[in-house]
């Protein structure tokens, strides 16, 4: 969901990451028969962040240990020695744990602006350590500038959950070369924004204050990035198993599980988007599924992103507008969906004042049906969509550019599950289609991103209180750039996690006899480059990591 669609992980990446890591896999006779008090330190498919060759510069961030629901507040304070103007900055989380916790959720905000969204893994008895590597170039504007600096992941240590979350977190400020960097996102996360021509990273990065937005005068482009995420432990973590009140079923939603992220500009629908089906590693009642590989976007969550340009003319007006985020589905009153928001604003140097108008703004009706068909295995089927195109222009001072973004989305699963939900099992499978275009010097410019989710998983519990779940998750896109009808940029992502694990349930930890084989394959390419990583592990011990192309 950046821009341009430019890939950052091109070859050379994949020799890095075994020097990221560290230690390879091990042989087949070094697989124990079932779990042990430890194993592989966690780890992902996901290509490490590309870095340049020129000059680095590293500020430390936040350093903490999380007990409690107490925050980590500091002050961050630029770098001397690398300039104002960078070519690239990685965050980097590095985390340690061990004993028993669950998994938790946090954040790292900077200046009010959010730059990290984050959960953690499970540790074992004897201690893991891991790490989190993301491309923060975006956030230049905040990062040129001292602020304060907030952490926070939640936890609770007691007689029974001993882990106490150690983390650390850096920057590292590469300095500008002597040419213009080619862009921050990867193709996998590109924008359909790419269609815009300004520069890949924004001029201005704003926060909503008291749920409004005032822009600069002169904005041209604005991006609105959304960090959703339901979580809390309650029914909202798994909301995609959600069910109404008329079926027997632990987590109930009036509408059942159709779930949708929009955005509105003074009351008027903005954008839409569905969320991503994020599992963290405590998630679908085994965590023995998640202890070395996590899901896809875990320990990186990814904001939603609005092109919010068709509405320039109406906010350049120098006054606060409304902004709201809502999360279609979620029952009346209930909690558990956080949508911090960020705006992204790239302005136009030669003009103080760019003027405009929204010119048109349609909503399809939003689909939502759900079947329930009661049995000796309960099933409830759903289908839910909605659709919205909108067009904007602005007067620059290089002429008039005129933005249409139309959104479509749809959503099918089933649910099937027995009494007391000793066999539960969903189908999922989300779609969300984005094109955009942009009419304005020189030649339309268009970009089609296509983003595809599933799941698709059981999990039951069988004799002996052995529980097994086997589950696939899927997060996939392509992206397809062009100008004047010809295409210029293309790229397809497959990030695939499969896993199959067992214990026995309702006994001390040690008593557990869990067995696990999981696997991750991410596989990136398209017209910059081509990145092919495969994980496999066994008892959490890492028996394959291949990289290929």
């Amino acid at each position: 969901m950046r821009r341009p669609v430019f890939m950052s992980m091109l070859t050379g990446v994949i020799l890095a990451v075994s020097t990221l890591l560290g230690a390879g896999p091990a042989s087949a006779a070094a697989v124990p028969d079932e779990f042990g008090t430890d194993w592989h330190d966690p780890l992902t498919a996901a290509p490490p962040v590309s870095r340049p060759a020129t000059r680095s510069c590293r500020v430390t961030v936040a350093e903490a240990q999380f007990r409690d629901f107490t925050p980590y507040t500091g002050t961050y304070a630029p770098p001397s020695g690398c300039g104002e103007r960078w070519s690239k900055v990685v965050l980097r989380l590095d985390g340690k744990v061990e004993g028993r916790q669950f998994d938790r959720l946090g954040y790292v905000h900077i200046g009010g602006v959010e730059v990290l969204r984050t959960s953690t893994p499970e540790p074992s008895p004897d201690g893991i350590e891991w790490s989190v590597e993301k491309d923060v170039t975006r956030y230049s504007d905040t990062l040129r500038r001292t602020g304060d600096v907030e952490m926070l992941i939640g936890n609770v240590v007691d007689d029974t959950y001993t882990g106490v979350i150690d983390v650390r977190v850096t920057l590292t400020f590469y300095a500008a070369a002597r040419t213009p960097a080619a862009g921050t996102g990867s193709a996998a996360t590109g924008s359909a924004g790419a269609a815009h021509a300004s520069a890949a990273v924004p001029d201005r990065v704003l926060t909503l204050q008291d749920g409004t937005l005032t822009t600069p005068r002169n904005s041209e482009r604005i991006v609105a990035e959304v960090y959703a995420t339901g979580s809390g432990g309650g029914c909202e973590e798994y909301w995609y198993l959600t069910v109404p009140e008329t079926a027997p079923y632990s987590c109930k939603a009036d509408d059942g599980p159709y779930r949708e992220v929009q955005i509105s500009v003074d009351g008027r629908l903005a954008g839409i988007a569905a969320p991503f089906p994020t599992v963290w590693t405590g998630g679908w009642s085994n965590p023995f599924l998640w202890y070395v590989v996590p899901g896809p976007r875990a320990f990186d969550i990814k904001p939603i992103e609005y092109d919010l340009t068709p509405f320039a003319g109406l906010l350049n007006d120098g006054r606060p507008h409304r902004v709201d985020v809502s999360v279609v589905g979620v029952p009346q009153g209930q909690t558990g969906w956080s949508t911090p928001v960020n705006v992204l604003v790239w302005q136009d140097a030669g003009r103080a004042h760019v003027t405009g108008a929204l010119t048109r703004a349609e909503a399809g009706d939003l689909t939502n049906s759900v079947t329930y068909m009661p049995g000796a295995e309960y099933v409830l089927e759903t289908e839910g969509g909605h659709r919205l195109a909108v067009s904007g222009y602005v007067d620059t001072s290089h002429g008039r550019v005129a933005t249409t973004v139309d959104r479509t989305l749809a959503n099918t699963s089933e649910h099937r599950w027995t009494d007391g939900e000793t066999s539960d099992g969903l189908r999922a499978r989300w779609t969300d289609d984005e094109n955009v275009t942009v009419d304005g010097r020189g030649a339309p410019r268009t970009a089609r991103t296509h983003r595809t989710y599933t799941m698709d998983g059981t999990t039951t519990l069988g004799d002996g209180d052995r529980l097994r779940t086997v589950l696939t998750l899927g997060d996939r896109a392509s992206v397809e750039e062009a100008r004047g009808g010809r295409r210029t940029a293309w790229s397809r992502l497959d990030d695939t996690y499969t896993g199959d694990a067992t214990y026995t349930a309702n006994v001390p930890r040690e008593e557990r006899h869990a067995v696990a084989t999981t696997s991750e394959r991410y596989r990136l390419y398209g017209s910059a480059g081509c990145y092919h990583r495969s994980l496999v592990t066994v008892q959490g011990v890492l028996t394959e990591d291949r990289a290929r192309c």
